[in-house]
């Protein structure tokens, strides 16, 4: 792993995770101002000589699009897991959304739908290939939800855009999942 991807990690892990250990508050939106943030990677060895142009170059190169940069203020696009839930605007999704999801969880959102566990939003892909990739984090064989985004979104279902790739849901029910297939049909 190269410098810009563990920086990545480390502010992704401070600005979803673990602001108030990195002595942090996110504002409503996911903000915190860019200073404050230095400041607390600072303290860190690795990080003594971090600058605002490394923050830059990491958001650049970064081929994933976790983080934006706006004002004097950072913050991550998605993932959260903090206590207090960062405000999404709603946005109207497309016709089709894609979930990768572990074999073993199937049962369970056939029955309940998707949920967004440990995080603050569902996340869903733009395309089958990145929803299989995601799938792929947590069984080496996922199967890929497809969600009728534009029907839920029509019935009241609120959608947030994460990034270019990833859509956000507080809950997809299970009755608009139109189909599951394994990874293989792909």
């Amino acid at each position: 792993m190269n410098e810009l991807e563990e920086l990545s990690k480390e502010i992704s892990y401070a600005l979803r995770h673990a602001p108030l250990e990195y002595g942090l508050m996110l504002d409503t939106n996911g903000w915190v101002s860019l200073e404050k943030l230095l400041d607390a990677l600072r303290r860190k060895e690795k990080w003594k000589n971090i600058r605002e142009e490394n923050l830059t170059e990491m958001i650049e190169k970064s081929e994933k699009k976790r983080h934006e940069l706006k004002d004097g203020k950072i913050r991550a696009f998605y993932g959260h897991s903090t206590p207090i839930k960062v405000l999404k605007e709603e946005i109207e999704p497309p016709e089709i959304l894609y979930h990768g999801t572990a074999r073993r969880f199937l049962e369970s959102i056939n029955k309940n739908g998707l949920l967004p566990r440990h995080r603050q939003y569902v996340h869903l892909s733009q395309d089958p290939e990145t929803a299989e990739i995601v799938g792929k984090r947590h069984d080496e064989k996922p199967f890929i939800l497809i969600i009728d985004a534009k029907k839920a979104w029509n019935e009241g279902i609120k959608f947030y855009k994460g990034n270019e790739q990833v859509w956000l849901a507080d809950i997809i029910p299970s009755r608009y999942i139109k189909e599951i297939y394994s990874h293989k049909m792909l």
